[in-house]
């Protein structure tokens, strides 16, 4: 079935609709770094991070989303009405009307999280449902929620959607992650040599033809501190 095919109550799944359901009033996000779209939630609103916000060395201490243009008072809007939005009965459904809609199948590349984390197991699993029903485009998402992230997979077992990468984040600058935290999937770091690098700060920012954040191939990303 094709998502547009997707009815509510009282009508079809429209893109005017799957965006007031999502809270993506303008549509998805269009980060200029990298290929494809995104969706982002306030920094504020993240559980782990938060708590990591407030001790220096740590990867969230200088928090690139909780200052600059995330702090217009329109991006905070978005971030608390996506926020609202996840709860909605047909949130599924909508971003994946959305997702689809927006992608290019030249450029099937999404980043869940472009700023914020997810929030419960119950969010997690609203994903994997997004990408088994997507399974030509690409999913990434950084996170630094183990415990929901592991809870999700115990529960999906062996319907994890190969199409779904979610990379384990360290928590600390400058650390490489425990053979722990290593044997439960993909990972990424912040300054620390060896595994993947990303090339985007020696070219103008961009990711251009690299696509290692979303290759569940690849271990380990590792960023420079910014």
């Amino acid at each position: 079935m094709n998502s547009a095919d997707i009815k509510t109550d009282t009508k079809p799944m429209t893109i005017k609709l799957a965006r007031e359901i999502t809270g993506h009033t303008s549509g998805l996000g269009s980060p200029s770094k990298m290929p494809g779209f995104s969706t982002g939630l306030s920094a504020t609103f993240c559980k782990v991070g938060a708590k990591l916000a407030k001790i220096p060395g740590s990867v969230c201490s200088d928090c690139y989303a909780l200052k600059a243009n995330y702090q217009y008072p329109s991006v905070k809007l978005a971030h608390a009405r996506r926020l609202a939005a996840l709860r909605h009965k047909l949130w599924v459904p909508a971003m994946v009307r959305l997702i689809e809609h927006q992608t290019d199948p030249e450029v099937p590349y999404f980043r869940i999280h472009d700023s914020g984390d997810m929030q419960g197991i119950w969010h997690v699993l609203a994903w994997v449902r997004v990408a088994q029903a997507l399974p030509d485009i690409n999913f990434w998402c950084p996170s630094k929620e183990f415990g929901m992230i592991q809870a999700a997979r115990a529960i999906v077992g062996g319907a994890w959607p190969k199409n779904l990468v979610i990379r384990l984040s360290t928590p600390m600058v400058g650390k490489a992650p425990n053979a722990a935290l290593s044997s439960k999937g993909p990972t990424s770091t912040v300054n620390v040599s060896g595994g993947a690098q990303c090339p985007a700060y020696t070219q103008g920012g961009e990711c251009r033809d690299c696509r290692a954040c979303w290759d569940s191939k690849v271990p380990n990303v590792n960023y420079p501190a910014h």
